[in-house]
């Protein structure tokens, strides 16, 4: 490893995801951006697939970690630990950039050096069909508590579409392990109340959907995924109240009291997202 800092680290958390983590690497790798100005960090939770072969393919062009399995949380905070980039860019390992994802997100903190995070546009992948769409979802600027209304519609976005500042980043660390899943959503849902963040109007990256999405409408509405995902939302709401509550935020506010039952809401609504049988089944939408 150069003694020299990169300007970024991508980090790659994956999970049992050999098919589809070779084609995330490329997907930076190909990134019109000096190689000496950024490291590529595979965080490996655990996999009991062919992952470990597939990420040794790239030999030196990528810094390769296998821990116990943890989940998400565990896996960034690991990562983050080796991490030496000035600003962080994460990528699930079931997703990928497109070109110029690197060089736009950089020059958005540049211009902004305030910014403790730089998002953009959803698009999705339907592996089945293979069928591309873009998500319609809120994109807003600036420090978002100072304006009730863009912080009530600020959504949350996946992993591969957001990349922080360092040194903001640091101010929401370490995430609580308890996250197994949507610790994406503890970084973006905090990192507001930090400093201003940055939306991008293009679209940069794709989250693929596919059977195995715990969140995504690709997903499975089985009774142990909906405990996980229910279990998983409380732990995110307890996290996010403490974190905003040992800064001396009152949660008692008109705009943080309608962002928490935000939170609360779909949280119940996840947590009854499946019913047996006998009584029927709800959707969520």
């Amino acid at each position: 490893m150069s003694s020299r800092k990169p300007l970024v680290s991508v980090l790659i958390d994956t999970y049992n995801y050999g098919c589809y983590v070779e084609e995330a690497i490329d997907s930076v790798l190909m990134q019109e951006f000096p190689a000496h100005d950024r490291e590529i960090l595979v965080v490996d939770d655990g996999s009991m697939d062919d992952t470990a072969e597939r990420v040794r393919k790239f030999g030196d062009a990528v810094s390769y970690f296998r821990k116990a399995n943890g989940g998400q949380a565990s896996a960034f905070n690991f990562g983050l630990r080796h991490a030496r980039g000035k600003y962080v860019a994460f990528l699930d390992a079931d997703d990928y950039w497109l070109p110029g994802k690197l060089s736009r997100v950089v020059d958005e903190f540049e211009k902004h050096p305030d910014a403790a995070m730089v998002y953009h546009g959803l698009r999705q992948l339907d592996s089945g069909e293979g069928r591309i769409w873009d998500a319609q979802a809120a994109e807003v600027s600036g420090f978002l508590p100072a304006k009730a209304r863009d912080l009530l519609r600020y959504t949350w976005f996946p992993t591969s579409f957001l990349a922080f500042r360092r040194s903001a980043l640091d101010l929401v660390l370490p995430i609580p392990e308890s996250l197994t899943i949507q610790a994406d959503a503890y970084l973006s849902g905090l990192i507001a109340f930090v400093a201003p963040v940055v939306a991008v109007p293009e679209f940069l990256a794709i989250y693929r959907v596919h059977g195995s999405n715990l969140f995504a409408c690709g997903g499975r509405n089985d009774p142990v995924r909906c405990e996980l995902r229910a279990r998983t939302r409380k732990a995110l709401i307890d996290g996010m109240k403490r974190w905003l509550h040992e800064r001396s935020y009152d949660l008692a506010r008109p705009e943080l009291q309608m962002l928490l039952k935000q939170w609360e809401a779909i949280e119940r609504r996840t947590r009854f997202c499946y019913v047996p049988q006998v009584v029927g089944t709800f959707r969520p939408t």
